[in-house]
């Protein structure tokens, strides 16, 4: 599974990405963050406040129950607000 941290979760974390084999009961999001909070500090800080953190896998927003796979592509990354109205 490919990992992709971008803006302040990248600094966290330490990298930009990562690829990583979660054992076989992580099937979702949720369980996911779970065992990434356990990888490191800067995993677990990173990950912490779930409000501040959205997720996409395979390029499609997802929410915490969204099944994720060996093959996936997962990006986490701060919530985006708009740009500006003309």
């Amino acid at each position: 599974m490919k990992l992709m941290y971008f803006a302040w979760l990248r600094e966290r974390v330490g990298m930009a990405q990562e690829t990583v084999e979660p054992p076989p009961q992580v099937r979702t999001v949720g369980q996911l963050i779970d065992w990434l909070r356990q990888r490191s500090p800067g995993h677990a800080e990173a990950l912490a406040d779930l409000h501040a953190v959205r997720c996409a896998v395979n390029q499609d927003y997802a929410e915490l129950d969204a099944p994720v796979a060996a093959d996936d592509e997962v990006a986490f990354f701060p919530p985006v607000t708009g740009g500006r109205r003309r």
